[in-house]
């Protein structure tokens, strides 16, 4: 990855006051390459944490709240666009939203700053799928509405 220039801010996709889960994570020296930025793998880290931080808000822990009702969420698709760099010790925001349900998969916008820099965005597809067998299931109700009460603007298919 070619490294970015810390210039002014990159306009966000979405405004941030949309996203209602925000966590903030500081770059950790392991997650650098040597020229101190933060190797581009490290972002699906940062969104994975991310997405626990949301089933935590919503009080649906992962992976407890989901097995319990025998279902697990699977990554079917990932996408990242990269705007500029993180850097070692970097204070980041990685922010977080459910904008999509729908019958099996939930839609995940992301995005991470640092201060008003727009680093990255995101989109993390999962489907819902049984716990042992991994087959898509419908989103459970439980699930939908917890969402759907959380989230500022309401996602598409609630």
């Amino acid at each position: 990855m070619v490294a970015l220039p810390r210039g002014p801010a990159y306009a966000p996709v979405m405004p941030r006051k949309e996203f209602q889960l925000s966590h903030r994570i500081r770059v950790r020296w392991s997650e650098v390459d040597p020229q101190g930025i933060v190797f581009n793998a490290h972002y699906l880290t940062y969104f994975d944490v991310a997405a626990a931080e949301y089933w935590r808000a919503l009080g649906e822990s992962y992976p407890e709240s989901f097995h319990r009702h025998s279902i697990d969420t699977f990554v079917v698709k990932a996408t990242l666009e990269y705007h500029r760099s993180a850097h070692y010790d970097d204070e980041l925001e990685v922010c977080a939203r459910v904008v999509r349900i729908g019958r099996t998969s939930l839609s995940f916008a992301l995005e991470i700053h640092r201060g008003t820099d727009h680093l990255l965005s995101g989109e993390l597809i999962y489907v819902i799928g049984n716990l042992e067998t991994q087959a898509p299931v419908r989103v459970p109700d439980w699930l939908r509405r917890a969402i759907a009460a959380y989230e500022v603007t309401p996602p598409e298919g609630v």
